[in-house]
């Protein structure tokens, strides 16, 4: 059963605990950036970002970890923050006769576009699109990762994964079976039929048949 939006998971906390965890949970210091986000920190559905600790003193609902702050100006929004949550296994595409028209820029932090031109292709649908795009009526704009994007989730994972846990998300997997998601980027010359897997085990990524099903783990970008 799909995840979507749901309550919050965590169970009532001493003072003597949340000192515990602040002490456990230190912040990751992001050099030339803005103090006021920071990997690991925790995304609301309120559009709110703070840090762990003052998190769990609160009545806020999570909905994702920051693991990546960004400093470079041509890149949208402030930072990303992942999904607490692996949705449905989804294909990529129905068929591998049809570009969808993502950017196929393995280097793009182009995600979101990519998402939308998945979605919004007229000639074949998108099941694992779908499936994000269902997460919009509850108000939440996430979207599949670029191969880009994915390789940033990749080098944040030892910093956010036990965050991910304590709000009661799926940490993303170690063992090597269980570690393919699907990203939003095509394969270059190859469009039609193939689309980037990675790995979130390895940091590898691989070409792929769109129609083959496999997880799906949005990202969200920080924008307030």
């Amino acid at each position: 059963m799909k995840k979507m939006k749901p309550s919050l998971l965590l169970l009532p906390l001493s003072v003597a605990m949340v000192s515990c965890t602040c002490e456990h949970f230190s912040e990751p210091e992001t050099p030339n950036v803005s103090p006021t986000i920071k990997v690991g920190h925790v995304l609301c559905t309120d559009g709110g970002v703070m840090p762990i600790c003052k998190f769990l003193e609160s009545d806020k609902e999570p909905i994702g970890i920051v693991f990546y702050v960004n400093e470079a100006p041509a890149v949208e929004g402030k930072g990303y923050a992942v999904y607490l949550y692996d949705l449905n296994p989804a294909s990529f595409s129905e068929n591998v006769t049809v570009a969808q028209g993502t950017s196929c820029d393995v280097n793009g932090h182009d995600g979101n576009s990519n998402t939308y031109a998945l979605f919004n292709n007229a000639d074949v649908k998108s099941p694992m699109a779908d499936e994000v795009f269902d997460l919009w009526k509850f108000g939440q704009s996430a979207y599949i990762p670029s191969v880009m994007q994915s390789k940033l989730l990749f080098a944040a994972k030892d910093a956010i994964n036990d965050r991910i846990a304590m709000c009661g998300g799926d940490p993303l997997p170690d063992l090597a079976e269980e570690c393919w998601y699907w990203t939003s980027t095509e394969v270059d010359g190859q469009a039609e039929a193939k689309g980037w897997l990675f790995s979130q085990h390895s940091g590898a990524y691989q070409e792929t048949p769109k129609t083959q099903v496999h997880k799906i783990r949005p990202i969200i970008t920080i924008r307030n």
